[in-house]
């Protein structure tokens, strides 16, 4: 990649809008040190982006598909939550353009792809970047993951897209590391056992300086110790594989490390 070629994140996005909410009454916010670091990224991030593409844990189709829409609204996808979390706005531009040119790099690729010139921006997307780029300045596209769940598809979308790096385009995979809803909250100490395993397991995966041994490693996640504890289903650990792809020779770093509700949960960049 040149010196010129953007960094491609993987971040854990949070539970629902948990950054524009308020702890109970003298709780410690559990949200604060993930809110924090993704407040922190975009200033690590050179040059500017001219444009983002997202991979949201939250949008699943038969075939990978990007947003057409030249002002996409926001969808709402999460469920009783306090009544502002409804009004919160991030009026971001589309980027048909950019649309195109994607859904032109996987055909090439041999993949195939579909659009939506309806669909809107997802929980996954506005939240984080209301954090990220609170401006809603850059313009944003948004692929769905393929309904297959099948890792070495996602690296491969990841491969066809890398060259988008050196083009200005910011890749983010938005999901979470750790993503066992039942076991957030369970008391159990073997579920916080297994996080950790998994997240030390991931974190050495992702960093591994060997892109095909990293690449091979992701693509085996579900034999990884605690993979299923942390990831009953796997869409949140999806976004990472694209990124990952797109990542090319660039070795990973392990740019956040936290726990949330006592379970352990990382973020990744690459370049």
């Amino acid at each position: 990649m040149s010196h010129q070629s953007l960094p491609t994140f993987f971040i854990s996005h949070g539970g629902g809008p948990c950054f524009f909410m308020e702890p109970p009454r003298g709780a410690p916010d559990p949200w604060k040190a993930m809110g924090d670091h993704l407040r922190s990224l975009a200033a690590t991030i050179t040059p500017r982006p001219r444009a983002i593409l997202v991979i949201s844990a939250h949008w699943e189709e038969q075939i990978p598909t990007v947003t057409t829409a030249a002002a996409p609204d926001l969808i709402y996808d999460y469920y009783g939550f306090p009544a502002h979390t409804y009004q919160l706005k991030y009026p971001a531009p589309g980027a048909p353009q950019l649309a195109a040119e994607i859904r032109t790099r996987l055909e090439n690729a041999g993949i195939a792809s579909g659009e939506d010139d309806k669909r809107g921006l997802d929980h996954g997307v506005f939240i984080p970047f209301l954090l990220i780029y609170p401006q809603a300045d850059i313009p944003i596209v948004q692929l769905s993951l393929a309904a297959s769940l099948d890792p070495a598809l996602h690296l491969a979308i990841g491969r066809a897209l890398a060259p988008l790096r050196d083009e200005g385009v910011l890749i983010v995979g938005s999901g979470f590391s750790f993503h066992n809803l039942r076991g957030f909250y369970s008391p159990d100490p073997r579920v916080e056992a297994e996080a950790e395993a998994f997240d030390d397991w991931l974190t050495r995966a992702a960093t591994n300086p060997d892109p095909a041994q990293r690449d091979a490693a992701l693509q085996a996640w579900a034999s990884a110790p605690g993979a299923h504890t942390s990831h009953p289903r796997e869409e949140h650990l999806l976004p990472l594989m694209v990124v990952a792809g797109a990542a090319g020779a660039d070795v990973g770093v392990q740019d956040f490390s936290g726990k949330v509700f006592g379970k352990a949960t990382s973020g990744y960049r690459f370049g």
